[in-house]
Order: structure tokens, then C-alpha cells, then sequence
């Protein structure tokens, strides 16, 4: 469970000031499914950071089991997000000279897993998401929705509790959101994870149990009737 208390954080630029979360209080309990929503530079992607432990707040605790994130060392914070936290992004961040399961292979890579056990791995992962027959493929030779599955595959390999996902479809087009948001919630549902997507298409909000709307960096959370 996460747990936000009074969470700011302030940007310097130039003279000015920017709070880009400004006193976020929020829960999120295991398993939850929540979409965060709201303006460009609203404080969407800064929130999902401190929910990765990829920033600390100003000011404010953020808890994930009880342990706060932002006290931790950053040697402590990289093996929390190793063992617990699986990343997706718009942007597919995909290494292109390696193949698809190499790619999934390198989550597994900090957590000390053996070459054969991480093959086996990668492979199943793949299959899980569609990309069986395409292991040995580069990034430059799958489209941009299966370049996506990989990512996923990649986030879930090393068995998370939390996925984090910053604007999944940004780069795709209409029916291949629609096909990789599937895959998305299909993988929240199997493995029973904590599921936090930021995005700005209103089509997924409408579809999520919780929605968290961000403006000038106050939080508002609603329960919605899925459609």
C-alpha cells in the first residue's frame, strides 16, 4: 500500500518558484487500479516519479509497505525498485541492438538471476504478451505496439508488486491503445497488481475504478462506475 502525506515538491526556474506537487495527501491500496489525469505540467509524471522512487519530495513522506521512499539511500532506493516496481513508458526505451528477450532479460539482470532461469523468463514473459515468435527480433524490426509489449513484458518479468505506467499509448494510434491497454489491465488482473497509469486520453480515465485529477499540483480522487 502507498501512502502520500503532505507531499510537495518545488522546482527552481530562473526567479520563480514552481510547485509542481503542492501538500498531496493519497492513498493507494494493494491492487488498485488508479488513473492520474490533468493539464501539461499539472504535476501527472512528477507524482508517478515519487510513486517510483525515481525523485523525492520537498517536503512529505511516500510510503510503499510502510517504508518511506524519500528517506531512503540511493543504493536502497535502486533495489526497491529492482525487486517491487515495473516501469512503462511512452517511449518504449527499448536498448535497439538488443533482441526482444535480451531486452526482458536485462530487468532481471540487478536481481541476480541466472543466464538459463532469466531465458526462461524473458520467453515466458513474451508469450504472456502476445510475442512468442518474435524473441529473437530487434526493436527496429516490431511496430510500435509490439515494441510496447516488450516494455510490458520487461516491467513484469521480475514479478513486481507495483506497475507504473507514464503515458503507455502516447506514441501509439487508436486501436493499438486500445489493443495494449488490454494487455495492461489483463496482466493487472492475473498477477494481482498495484496499477498506476498516468495518461491524457479521457477515454482510458473513464474506463478506470479510481481517477486522481491533478491541476497546479493539487490531487482530487473519484471513485468512477466503469464503463
Amino acid at each position: 500500500m502507498y501512502v502520500l502525506t503532505g507531499v510537495t515538491k518545488r522546482y527552481t526556474r530562473g526567479k520563480a518558484i514552481v510547485n509542481a506537487l503542492d501538500g498531496v495527501d493519497l492513498t493507494i491500496g494493494d491492487g488498485d487500479r488508479l488513473v492520474i489525469q490533468g493539464p501539461t505540467g499539472g504535476g501527472k509524471s512528477t507524482l508517478l516519479q515519487m510513486l517510483g522512487g525515481l525523485d523525492k519530495p520537498t517536503t512529505g513522506s511516500v510510503e510503499l509497505d510502510g517504508v518511506d521512499l524519500a528517506k531512503l539511500s540511493e543504493s536502497r532506493l535502486t533495489t526497491v525498485r529492482s525487486q517491487n516496481i515495473g516501469f512503462v513508458f511512452q517511449s518504449f526505451n527499448l536498448i535497439p541492438t538488443l533482441t526482444a528477450q535480451e531486452n526482458v532479460e536485462t530487468a532481471l539482470v540487478p536481481l541476480g538471476v541466472k543466464t538459463k532461469e532469466r531465458r526462461e523468463r524473458a520467453a515466458e514473459a513474451l508469450e504472456s504478451v502476445g510475442l512468442g515468435e518474435r524473441l529473437g527480433h530487434l526493436p527496429g524490426e516490431m511496430s510500435g505496439g509490439q515494441q510496447q509489449r516488450v516494455a510490458i513484458a520487461r516491467a513484469l518479468v521480475k514479478q513486481p508488486k507495483v506497475l507504473l505506467a507514464d503515458e503507455p499509448t502516447g506514441n501509439l494510434d487508436e486501436s493499438m491503445r486500445d489493443e495494449i491497454m488490454d494487455v495492461l489491465d489483463r496482466m493487472w488482473k492475473e498477477h494481482g497488481l498495484t496499477f498506476i497509469v498516468v495518461t491524457h486520453d479521457s477515454s482510458i480515465a473513464r474506463k478506470a475504478p479510481r481517477l486522481a485529477t491533478i491541476r497546479k499540483g493539487k490531487i482530487t480522487v473519484k471513485e468512477n462506475a466503469p464503463s
